[in-house]
């Protein structure tokens, strides 16, 4: 068995949102979510931010981060206008915009991010196979760029590889287990045609990161666990789907007491960086305080 099949194997224990995934606005994807308390992308703002920051000082330059499988662009619009998943959740749950149009809620949208504070000194790149959503986030501005590729089964075109050579931070909050070590395969050399940018990666506990740091290894990084910590993703969509994942996790020996056996889906962290870098500041150290 591949380990295309393996995560296979494993998300058929998740619940699909597959179907209001690549929606003309983000309105029914974050209705479902709502409901399902996701909040991973706020449980990682600040982590990011503190990335952001040290990259900054480093660099002294603007810091380009690369979201993969950046959806709407939740993850610009909490990083670039410093909005809460709370602020999100009834920004796209208005009543008032409840039958308006995609084209109208692209319009209202692209003046709300338009009217917010932006830093100067961070612009966010997207990459996902969803191609509405991926369009979105670029209409409205949450994205200064943005790819539309499924690295699983298609190469970079030429103008992305060409786009994706300055990023300096490459994040994701959900999308590993969609995505294997084959996608970093491909991403990894347009990344790092002169530099090794840091990557920073929340992972469900049901899916191993192995191959994935083992392919980044190959390629000069050491990889770190935040020890002792996880991250609520999301409650469960059902009884079923909690039961499939208690199982999945007791298959691989994880103990899911007090975390998904209460109830949530919860992630880990890894933060991927060239070895001096580890070396001079360790994970703790750099997420500390």
């Amino acid at each position: 068995m591949t380990r295309d099949d393996d995560f296979e194997e494993i998300n058929e224990a998740k619940a699909n949102l597959d179907h209001i995934y690549d929606q003309p606005d983000p309105r029914a994807y974050f209705r479902e979510l709502k409901k399902l308390r996701y909040a991973i992308p706020g449980a990682a703002k600040p982590i990011f931010q503190k990335l952001i920051s040290s990259l900054q000082q480093r660099r002294d330059d603007t810091v380009c981060v690369l979201d993969l499988g950046c959806s709407y662009g939740v993850n610009a619009a909490l990083l670039k206008h410093d909005l809460s998943m709370s602020e999100l959740y009834h920004h796209w749950g208005q009543e008032g915009l409840a039958d308006a149009s995609p084209e109208k809620i692209v319009d209202c949208d692209r003046r709300f991010f338009d009217n917010l504070d932006e830093p100067e000194d961070i612009e966010v790149i997207g990459l996902d196979q969803a191609e509405n959503a991926v369009e979105y986030a670029k209409e409205v501005g949450l994205l200064d760029e943005g790819f539309v590729v499924n690295l699983e089964k298609e190469p970079l075109s030429e103008p992305a590889k060409e786009g994706l050579a300055p990023v300096d931070l490459v994040v994701s909050t959900g999308c590993v287990g969609y995505v294997t070590e084959d996608t970093f395969d491909q991403l990894l050399p347009a990344i790092t045609p002169d530099r090794l940018p840091w990557l920073a990666n929340f992972v469900l506990r049901i899916f191993p990161f192995d191959a994935i740091e083992e392919t980044l290894n190959e390629r000069g990084y050491v990889t770190e666990k935040l020890e002792d910590r996880t991250f609520v993703q999301r409650r469960f969509a059902s009884a079923n789907e909690q039961e499939q994942v208690l199982e999945q996790l007791h298959e691989q020996g994880v103990e899911p007491t007090d975390k998904e056996a209460a109830g949530h889906l919860h992630a880990e962290f890894y933060l991927s960086r060239p070895k001096q870098d580890v070396t001079d500041v360790p994970i703790e150290q750099l997420l500390a305080g």
